[in-house]
């Protein structure tokens, strides 16, 4: 008995070499060999690989990471035999932050040091903390599109900006110089390089601009969301290795407290990651809105010069009140009764076969939520001839200032699809009155409702700034505007530059008179009302479908597009669904509606994994509130996000 004990609690103890390689050492070096015990604990088996090396230096940013596994090591007082670690182990002990080249939305490349061992949800914490960029729940990382192998010609080497030097963000507070993160202020190069990611840059040359790659169809811009890396992963599971190249850009387009006193990164970025998407048609705009977006950009680019980024209003709890600015105030009189053309039978799903139909004229009333039209004035007191809920209804404008068009488009979600109405307006007064009606319904909110009055003046100083004043000549010429800049490629292939130039320059006069904040919260409120803002979408294929569709997401709603003629089908708004889920052994996600309403639908250009992701995430975002705006709720986006690795 005696000598049975003793020889198990020989085996229990028994001694076996280990591998580790270590980074310091170099790649050609040999893996150091360390004896360990099974219940040694990972703390004690760094230890003593520290200790071999005979390295004098800080190794507290070290850890092991587990090559088979493809984990990291990073509970000290786990044992070896808790983590499930044998001698044929491959362990290596590198550091947790190494460089990485990113690419800002600016288009500014930067080589930082960031967190490879964290999940990439707290790694671009760490970046927007050293960045001082503001609620980094909105940004995320993506792979850069593979380029092909060519010979680089003199002048390509893209110019990085080296700030590894920069200390380790710790804590929430950072330490601030003359507005800027202290590490910043430390230098003039370091002054000069915050300087670029603060403030608006000069546009490139066309040619630049022309050489980009711009998506064409739905499809392409699918792609670009299959490149998505995953929030609840670290970089290097995810296969990103030390020098490598990653981009930084807003994932969820929804802006929570945003205020230029603190914003001035946060702003400028999200002005340039807007710009870029006009300019490189990632989303569709009018002639109009071009030249109205190329005057704003050709102005901020000369303020930029000589102002910086101030706040423009008292109070900024979130981006629309950033950027209506306005003071609220009730009117008395807010009738919206008037007479609208409307299209007959425009309650029709196809309204494909109407388009060749004049507009007939009815007469329309708006209670509460609801629209409600007549044959004439004289019938309103009987029954309409049909009764429309907009709430939770997509609207979007279908306007030119030139030719008078003043016409809202909304699509009303219904049980068996979607139910488009196109109503006209006679000018633009009554236009701006029926769609901020038509906005608050959507919202679900009435007339009565405090920022009535605040939506109907938005939408008409935006209408302003789009009217132009031919034969005006007092519009100055300016020889040195880069018109080819300022416009996407479609319109500098229809337009010589002495064609934009006076365009561009008659626009910028409703302008002229604006800050520097104001100008980029304008290029953004014009930007966050084009009918697409906000969209990503994924190639998918519906359960019991043949065919590949597109599914867009947005901040509140899911839309299903058919893609062999780009319609919109069927809306479903988040706050109907009851709950969603995914088979992750099929890659099939589901998701449960009110109403019995039952999806599913298997990715094509992405994991299933990043469609999940984006759905939590936009819930993830409704649940901010302004109380709440220091604190992020880190295991609430993982438990909304993160899938079956969360739990």
């Amino acid at each position: 008995l005696l000598s049975l004990t003793l020889s198990l609690s020989l085996f229990s103890m028994a001694v076996w070499d280990l591998s580790v390689n270590v980074e310091e050492l170099g790649e050609e070096a040999p893996p150091l060999k360390i004896s360990v015990t099974s219940d040694l604990h990972i703390g004690g088996v760094i230890l003593k690989i520290v200790e071999k090396t005979e390295i004098k230096k800080d190794w507290s940013d070290h850890a092991l990471w587990w090559e088979q596994k493809q984990q990291w090591l990073l509970k000290p007082a786990w044992t070896l035999d808790k983590c499930g670690i044998h001698a044929d182990a491959r362990l290596y002990l590198t550091p947790q932050h190494k460089p990485l080249r990113l690419v800002l939305p600016n288009l500014l490349t930067l080589r930082l040091r960031v967190c490879f061992s964290s999940p990439v949800f707290r790694t671009v914490i760490g970046i927007c903390k050293l960045l001082n960029i503001r609620h980094p729940e909105e940004l995320s990382l993506l792979r850069p599109v593979e380029e092909k192998k060519k010979k680089k010609q003199k002048g390509d080497e893209e110019e990085v900006y080296d700030i590894t030097s920069a200390p380790l963000p710790t804590g929430s507070i950072i330490k601030l110089a003359n507005g800027m993160p202290a590490f910043f202020a430390e230098s003039p190069e370091m002054e000069s390089v915050y300087k670029m990611l603060s403030v608006s840059q000069p546009a490139p040359p066309p040619e630049t601009i022309t050489k980009m790659y711009r998506p064409t169809s739905k499809v392409d811009k699918a792609q670009v969301n299959g490149r998505w890396l995953d929030s609840s992963r670290s970089l290097l599971q995810q296969g990103v290795k030390e020098g490598d190249k990653l981009i930084l850009r807003f994932k969820y387009y929804s802006f929570h407290d945003l205020a230029p006193q603190f914003d001035a990164v946060r702003l400028t970025q999200l002005y340039e990651q807007a710009k870029w998407a006009i300019l490189l048609e990632e989303i569709d705009c009018t002639e109009e809105e071009m030249m109205l977006f190329a005057a704003l950009q050709y102005h901020i680019g000369k303020v930029s010069t000589t102002e910086q980024l101030v706040a423009s209003c008292p109070a900024m709890d979130d981006l629309d009140s950033a950027l209506q600015c306005l003071e609220v105030k009730m009117e008395a009189e807010t009738s919206a009764e008037e007479m609208l053309s409307v299209k007959p039978n425009s309650y029709l799903h196809r309204p494909k076969k109407q388009t060749l139909k004049k507009y007939k004229q009815f007469w329309f009333t708006f209670k509460d939520t609801s629209i409600s039209y007549y044959k004439s004035k004289e019938e309103s007191c009987k029954e309409p001839i049909q009764q429309m809920n907009l709430k939770g209804c997509e609207v979007a404008p279908d306007v030119s200032v030139a030719a008078q068009k003043f016409c809202i488009r909304l699509l009303i979600p219904e049980p068996e699809g979607m139910n488009e109405v196109y109503l006209r307006c006679d000018n633009e007064q009554q236009y701006s009155k029926w769609m901020a009606a038509s906005r608050l319904a959507s919202k679900g909110k009435t007339l009565a409702d405090a920022s009535y009055s605040s939506e109907v003046q938005s939408i008409q100083s935006f209408l302003a700034m789009q009217k132009t004043t031919p034969g005006n000549k007092t519009v100055q010429s300016d020889e040195s505007i880069n018109t080819h800049s300022l416009v996407s490629p479609r319109y500098q292939k229809k337009y010589k530059p002495k064609q934009l130039t006076p365009r561009i320059l008659e626009a910028h006069q409703n302008v002229a008179q604006l800050s520097l904040t104001e100008a980029i919260l304008k290029f953004l409120q014009i930007w966050q009302a084009l009918p697409d803002f906000g969209l990503s979408y994924f190639v998918v294929r519906f359960k019991g479908c043949r065919k590949d569709e597109v599914l867009g997401i947005a901040n509140n709603r899911l839309i299903r597009i058919d893609l062999s003629v780009e319609d919109v089908v069927k809306t479903w708004r988040y706050n109907t669904m009851r709950q969603w889920n995914v088979n992750w052994d099929i890659k099939q996600v589901a998701i449960e509606f009110n109403g019995n309403v039952n999806i599913a639908f298997s990715c094509v250009t992405a994991d299933c994994k990043i469609v999940h992701e984006y759905i939590g995430g936009y819930i993830f975002m409704s649940t901010r509130s302004r109380e709440q705006n220091d604190t992020l709720n880190e295991e609430l986006f993982h438990k909304l996000t993160g899938g079956h690795e969360a739990l």
